[in-house]
């Protein structure tokens, strides 16, 4: 099978890596220096801080979650600022910074994702009972987050573009690879389904709705850039794709479950070259390259092996190959 992609695609190149690390150091450097000379402390570790909690490589994401960080730095702060005032550092203030603290940080988090800042701070500075250092700290937190959140999106800013269409292609070495995998045990008489062959397993299928979600945040974000060609219908394919093959390959691994029978079933040794021209067709549209006379080979197929093994239980085997083939044909179509 054709393949495109020379390299691991799970394996990130120098490049971004460097680029993210640069990005990294420079926002937490320059609030680390401006808390210096503005004078909050001698060493203003929570002005860096931010760029490594909350900078990442959708770099328009920071404001939401330094939002959350300082969220958490202040309530932290008031919490433990009003505890150590009324009670005396002991074991049972250690206990009550730590109970309200647990509290906060799950009454200000998200469903399945707690606050944790609340605890940190609010442990941070019953550690740290120096005069001052509560509002020294809320000070330099909130340096931290206004470098990361104005400066973080001008340093190399990242091209959701081409993430996006990276992720299609490591979708299409993987899905393909899958395949190959598939149609070669069927082939030769081996069992319906085996451990996945992928690093990733079940990562492969979440793939497309991730490219496709960072592609659409970025064309609403971007209106006065055009994005490439063609590369929104292979996202909506590659979505469509990941569905109908995940179906495939849970009704093989349902078939390997009822354990190995005395007779193998021809149903499962026929369709492995219709799982050979479907991964074919399915590599040639999300290439962007012409795949109509594949996709012919392929419903031929399919019809052939309908033909030979009408029964419900086989209808079910060639449900998601054919709902594939459905999905490859509207993108034929919608390409003109």
């Amino acid at each position: 099978m054709p393949r495109t992609v020379a390299v691991d695609p799970h394996v990130p190149s120098a490049g971004p890596r460097l680029r993210s690390g640069a990005r990294l150091v420079i926002c937490a450097a320059v609030p680390w220096y401006l808390c210096l000379w503005w004078g909050t402390s001698t060493a203003p570790v929570p002005a860096a801080l931010p760029a490594v909690l909350i900078l990442r490589e959708d770099v328009y994401a920071a404001p939401r979650l330094a939002w959350e960080r300082l969220l958490g730095v202040f309530v932290g702060v008031l919490l433990s600022t009003l505890l150590l005032d009324r009670l005396p550092p002991s074991s049972l203030a250690f206990l009550a910074v730590l109970v309200c603290g647990c509290a906060g940080m799950y009454v200000l988090g998200r469903p399945g994702s707690p606050n944790q800042q609340v605890l940190i701070t609010a442990l941070m500075i019953y550690a740290t009972a120096l005069p001052g250092y509560p509002l020294a700290r809320l000070a330099e937190t909130l340096v931290g987050i206004a470098v990361v959140v104005l400066l973080g999106p001008l340093l190399w800013p990242p091209d959701p573009y081409r993430s996006a269409a990276a992720g299609l292609d490591a979708y299409r070495d993987g899905v393909g690879r899958l395949l190959d995998g598939v149609a070669g045990r069927l082939g030769r008489g081996g069992p319906p389904a085996a451990p996945d062959p992928l690093p990733e397993g079940e990562q492969l299928w979440l793939r497309p709705q991730a490219c496709r979600a960072a592609f659409d945040r970025a064309v609403r974000r971007r209106r006065t850039r055009t994005p490439p060609a063609g590369l929104d219908g292979r996202l909506g394919l590659a979505v469509r794709s990941a569905v109908t093959l995940q179906c495939f390959t849970q009704e093989l691994r349902e078939r390997a479950r009822c354990g190995p029978s005395p007779d193998p079933d021809p149903a499962l040794r026929d369709i492995a070259p219709l799982v050979r021209a479907t991964a074919l067709a399915l590599d040639a549209a999300l290439r962007g390259d012409e795949f109509a006379a594949e996709l012919d080979r392929a419903r031929g197929l399919d019809l052939a092996h309908r033909s030979a093994h009408p029964t419900r239980h086989d209808a079910v085997l060639r449900t998601g190959l054919h709902l594939t083939h459905e999905a490859l044909g509207d993108h034929l179509a919608a390409r003109g």
